[in-house]
């Protein structure tokens, strides 16, 4: 359990929580690992399988401090709280801030996304030698470099959005040269999304599923509404503002999957593949997806803006809970997601 931004998060999910007098505390096995005083509470996160007392949460819902429970696989499942009107009024901020800066919120999220590309890009020149020198490559980091300076020219959202469509074209283009595993027996051409029309695009748009999903997730635990984006237009069905904040992140998604292919944990065997061409991961493919994507989650990373370590996992919840503070007018400017 750890406390970021005055959210609790229950990591562990074995963990218990409950109630001694004014203070939230967690057990694990029947030993209290940890104890908080609700005044330095102003969320909780639960992970946990096991939950939490029934006098915990009468606690919470008079302190009004929502409890939200999670799967550990990160899908939302429900919310346990008081009076909803802080929410309303989160709400009718949220929309009233997107209509104001919808602009410089989409410029900050794509230049993130473009930078974060760059480091992922990089990081594979690093690691091998014989790539640092090819054009193609070299050209599109100058490509996603350039389209940083040209988004905070642009004058509406739609022209972000169109060079987002360029840069995103360009950098696919070399997306083949980053998996360097010569003996991986798939190769990547181009983006195609609906549907995935080869194995690589079939695992980039899961684990894009999965990711945004887990952004929807965290959006609902801080009390905005992940239907209503600043970025991507609103679509009924569509979470447009966790589709919004995952593009900051698609950089860890696109890792992880070059990552799968290097270490050849995908075979032919996990796919199958549709009468209409689409591509799909079967049963036993999604299981190793799964299961190595529940393990990255649980890796460290530094986050650049609290500057300690988190769990991977919990970045959705903390880009969440800063776009509130946001919102609310906590803080002058967003923090979007950078690679370091």
């Amino acid at each position: 359990m750890r406390k970021l931004l005055n959210t609790v998060y229950v990591t562990n999910e074995m963990a218990y929580l409950t109630l001694d007098g004014e203070n939230l505390v967690c057990k694990i096995d029947g030993e209290i690992k940890l104890r908080i005083p609700f005044e330095n509470i102003e969320n909780i996160v639960c992970f946990n399988y096991i939950g939490c007392s029934p006098a915990l949460m009468g606690k919470c819902v008079g302190k009004t401090i929502p409890i939200n429970f999670i799967s550990p696989q990160g899908r939302f499942l429900a919310k346990v709280c008081g009076e909803t009107k802080g929410n309303v009024f989160l709400r009718v901020a949220q929309i009233d801030r997107f209509r104001e800066k919808g602009l410089i919120l989409t410029q900050n999220t794509m230049a993130a996304k473009f930078s974060n590309t760059r480091q992922l890009i990089r990081r594979t020149l690093h690691d091998n030698a014989e790539l640092r020198d090819d054009a193609e490559i070299q050209k599109v980091v100058q490509t996603l470099t350039s389209g940083i300076d040209q988004l905070y020219k642009a004058q509406s959202v739609e022209e972000v959005v169109g060079i987002e469509g360029y840069c995103a074209q360009s950098y696919f283009s070399i997306f083949n040269k980053l998996i360097t595993n010569k003996k991986v027996p798939f190769t990547f051409e181009l983006r195609t999304k609906r549907p995935p029309l080869d194995p690589i695009n079939a695992v980039l748009s899961f684990v894009y599923t999965l990711a945004t999903s887990e952004f929807a997730a965290a959006l609902e635990t801080v009390g905005l509404d992940s239907y209503i984006g600043y970025c991507h237009t609103l679509r009924s069905g569509r979470v447009s503002l966790a589709c919004d904040l995952v593009e900051e992140a698609r950089c860890l998604v696109e890792r992880f999957v070059i990552t799968l292919l290097n270490l050849q944990i995908l075979g032919v065997k996990d796919f199958e593949q549709q009468v209409s061409g689409a591509v799909w991961l079967n049963d036993e493919g999604r299981k190793k997806v799964l299961s190595r994507w529940q393990e990255k989650k649980r890796s460290d990373m530094m986050h650049p803006y609290l500057k300690q370590k988190i769990p991977m996992g919990l970045l959705p919840y903390v880009q969440s809970n800063l776009l509130a503070k946001y919102v609310r007018g906590d803080i002058e400017v967003y923090p979007s997601f950078l690679l370091k």
